[in-house]
């Protein structure tokens, strides 16, 4: 990516720092803590699965048979367990689903359950290399295939088979990624539905076997299209570590998962959620898995002119917080969106600016570009326009993954006719415009540059702000979205525990290692 824009490289230097302080505090935080989803997920990479004959998912009987245990670590008890019992992980799953209380059996020597551990971690990383490795070679066989940008649709029905015969029409129609939503509120539910769904309102529930019917889909209809098709789903809510846990087993290729769209947007606790979402990335970074983050919901109840600098300086939060997990930048689908009022006097090159700055910044993440919906209407025709000239823009500015808009937003969930219309859209800018960022430059002073510029130095005053107030508190002031949340209220502050100083985590321990981060206590 050219530098178009002029900006001094110390300028984006000085962000960091300023993201690097306002994240450091919050780290050390993570360090000392686990939270029951945590555990959970780490419950399910040792292969716990099943329910009871309520309904109740295994790993959260299990979890809540631990509760008192928590600060040590769940693994700990769930091995020994099975060491004392002479059963398998998927024996001790069923036990446990008929009644047995694995937090009655006495935790045997600590170098036996090391050595125990060593199977299920292996076993892991077995599967989750073997899935890297696929998906690798599947996207250098049709690599010339794709589109460029990645062309990413939504599919939303309620019923995983109703979704998956709606995303193979996706892919022939001309999809590279097929994102199926959430049923409505799943991010509040504090466990994993178990098995395949079919009703869910505004989505579907993400589970491990709607996961599985998913990716065969996909995968089948992606050999018959020559193409690889990169299945997307949710690592957000109070199961985030748990869904990345999923995600990375069924090989989910991309998953979103912000550092704070939880806090803002669905009023969980802060602290359940930084802890949460540096397990689900240490998790996704090992399974090569991009994170999607969720800047672009800024934009839904802030305005995108004023507020355009709290996009971009949430974005070098989420770097940081990346990094931290050890996630190259080539993982960081960092957010952000096309969201002004369609009235406003030279607003598309206000778009543009903002687009072609965070593409500077940003030069190695596939960054993840979403469409106008703020301001929507009846009126299709103009909403069509209104893509049309999104469209422009992602390909003017070398978006990597770029969202269809829908030209029936905001009146209904779309029909399979409103999805071929956004994919036909988007392929026509992109082959007419193939070479337009190549022929293009901004005028020195001009409006873009100018516009940019004045984002970047807001940026770095009101990350300078943060840094000196402090995140958890610059959260509770509602300095980000105009949200005001509390620290110590939102949903799962309850879950959320003091790692004791013999806490233990296989799982962790291992990520970190793989991962290279110091620290796998």
């Amino acid at each position: 990516m050219k530098d178009m824009l002029g900006l001094e490289i110390k300028k984006g230097n000085k962000a960091r720092c300023l993201a690097e302080a306002i994240v450091g505090p919050v780290r050390e935080y993570i360090s000392r803590h686990t939270t029951v989803s945590v555990e959970r997920a780490s419950l399910r990479l040792c292969g716990v699965d099943g329910m009871d004959q309520e309904g109740t998912p295994v790993p959260n009987i299990m979890a809540n048979q631990l509760k008192a245990k928590t600060e040590h670590g769940a693994v700990r008890y769930l091995l020994g367990a099975c060491l004392k019992k002479g059963m398998s992980v998927d024996e001790m799953s069923r036990a446990v689903a008929d009644g047995f209380d694995i937090s009655s059996v006495e935790i045997p020597d600590m170098a036996l359950l090391e050595e125990e551990a060593r199977k299920y971690v292996e076993r892991m990383k077995t599967l989750v290399l073997e899935n890297r490795k696929l998906r690798a070679e599947k996207i250098l066989k049709y690599k010339s295939n794709e589109n460029s940008p990645l062309l990413y649709v939504i599919v939303a029905t309620g019923n995983i088979y109703e979704d998956a015969r709606q995303a193979e029409a996706a892919v022939f129609q001309g999809a590279d990624i097929v994102a199926v939503i959430r049923t409505t509120a799943q991010s509040l539910l504090d466990y994993v539905p178990f098995g395949a769904t079919t009703e869910g309102f505004g989505g579907t529930y993400a589970t491990g076997e709607n996961f599985r019917i998913m990716r065969k889909t996909l995968d089948i209809a992606g050999e018959k299209a020559g193409k690889y098709i990169r299945l997307v789903n949710y690592a957000s809510g109070l199961c985030m570590p748990e869904i990345a846990a999923l995600g990375a087993t069924e090989r989910l290729d991309m998953m979103l998962n912000d550092s704070m769209y939880g806090v803002l947007f669905r009023d969980i606790n802060m602290y359940r959620t930084f802890v949460d979402q540096h397990f689900s990335r240490l998790i996704s970074s090992y399974a090569d898995i991009i994170i999607n983050t969720g800047e672009d919901n800024y934009l839904t109840t802030a305005d995108a002119f004023e507020k355009g600098y709290t996009v971009l300086a949430s974005q070098f939060i989420n770097e940081r917080f990346a990094f931290d997990a050890g996630m190259p930048s080539r993982l960081q689908g960092l957010g952000h969106a096309f969201e002004m009022d369609p009235d406003i006097p030279d607003g598309f090159l206000y778009e543009i600016a903002q687009a072609q700055l965070v593409r500077e910044l940003f030069p190695e993440c596939p960054l993840k570009y979403m469409p106008p919906t703020k301001h929507m209407s009846g009126n299709i025709f103009k909403g069509y326009v209104m893509n049309t000239m999104f469209n422009l823009v992602a390909k003017l500015t070398g978006q990597e993954i770029v969202l269809l808009g829908m030209l029936t937003e905001a009146i209904h969930t779309p029909f399979m006719q409103d999805r071929y219309l956004a994919i036909e859209n988007a392929r026509y800018i992109l082959s007419n415009t193939a070479s337009l960022s190549d022929e293009i430059i901004f005028r020195d002073g001009g409006i873009v540059q100018k516009r940019a510029s004045e984002v970047m130095d807001r940026t770095l005053d009101f990350l300078g702000s943060v840094a000196e107030r402090g995140l958890f508190e610059s959260i509770e002031a509602g300095m980000f979205a105009d949200i005001k949340r509390s620290a110590s209220g939102g949903k799962g502050l309850e879950g959320v525990f003091e790692k004791s100083p013999d806490y233990w985590n296989p799982f962790e321990i291992m990520l970190k290692e793989e991962l290279c981060i110091g620290g796998t206590k």
